[in-house]
């Protein structure tokens, strides 16, 4: 189609526009087809969500206002007695856990970030692979039998014991378990590999040419470091805290059979007082002071990490 330039005269091409294509009832079946495939797809997930998700973090948010009934369970009248009693009574285990999740967390990153640096830097992919392989070798037992191997080695007549007193460290065998120190090998043990894997895909993925670029602005390999690969390795560096802090914090089997009496932590409570004649409100609202504590925590790591980059 030609048009007229009305300032100057001269005509040019213009295409037409063609009319937007109206949906046929052809388009419209399998636009409805497709939304009842992708519903029906999700509704297995939903319902999982919905049954053993959400209803019991309801369950659990609710009984964590109401009173304690004869036998344990959540009555009426409603009340705030059981938060005050949990921060009063039980503050000094609260912030022990966050103290020992936290000293975890900070173990497992000063002995995660090298180990995960030392396999990204094979040259052969077979061995970096061989070295991830044993990382994630010990996904393959079931955590309850890993934490009785390592009580198994920790104990009085155990292999530890055993080794320094062959080589004259020792006189008498060390009292290593039902101790906060055990409780922290056995977390840093259990959770190291989740500190690891993210720290690694973050150092792969890492251009090199920008350490390549500060050596030959004259900085050694210390100032590299700090200025080049550790913020740009920092979002695995905070994945990997955030999948060490949460589990750690909340931890149960690793404080029950290495900690005793003396590693008594949150997750230890909770279990206490749902089991038996215990107090199902006071054992909610412990709950929700937990899951506000990890969600404040992840927050924080996440927005400190946006800052950071």
């Amino acid at each position: 189609m030609l048009t007229l330039d009305a300032r100057s005269g001269i005509r040019t091409s213009a295409t037409r526009r063609a009319p937007p294509r109206r949906r046929t009832s052809v388009t419209r079946g399998k636009v409805r087809g497709d939304r009842a495939r992708a519903v029906g797809m999700a509704l297995p997930a939903t319902f999982w969500l919905v049954v053993f998700f959400l209803l019991p973090l309801v369950f659990v948010a609710f009984s964590s206002f109401m009173s304690r009934g004869p036998g344990g369970q959540p009555v009426s009248p409603a009340t705030l007695a059981q938060y005050e009693r949990t921060f009063t009574v039980f503050g000094p285990v609260l912030w022990r856990s966050v103290g020992v999740a936290l000293f975890a967390t900070v173990i497992s990153l000063v002995l995660g970030y090298p180990l995960a640096f030392f396999i990204s830097r094979r040259r052969s992919p077979a061995t970096r692979m061989f070295l991830l392989f044993l990382v994630m070798l010990p996904f393959w037992t079931n955590f309850l039998v890993r934490t009785y191997a390592l009580i198994t080695i920790m104990q009085r007549d155990g292999l530890l014991n055993g080794l320094f007193q062959s080589l004259g460290v020792i006189s008498a065998p060390l009292q290593m378990l039902f101790t906060p120190a055990a409780v922290m090998v056995g977390l840093v043990y259990g959770y190291l590999p989740f500190m690891i894997l993210p720290i690694y895909a973050s150092v792969e993925a890492l251009d090199r040419r920008y350490v390549e670029a500060a050596n030959d602005l004259g900085a050694n390999d210390w100032t590299a470091f700090w200025r080049i690969i550790f913020p740009l390795t920092l979002p695995g560096v905070i994945a990997g805290s955030i999948l060490v802090f949460i589990p750690a914090i909340g931890a149960y089997v690793t404080p029950d059979l290495m900690g005793g009496t003396r590693g008594l932590m949150i997750g230890n409570l909770i279990q206490g007082q749902f089991g038996g004649r215990g107090n199902v409100p006071l054992g909610s609202a412990i709950s929700m002071v937990l899951l506000a504590m990890v969600f404040i925590s992840v927050l924080v790591y996440t927005r400190w990490g946006q800052r950071e980059e």
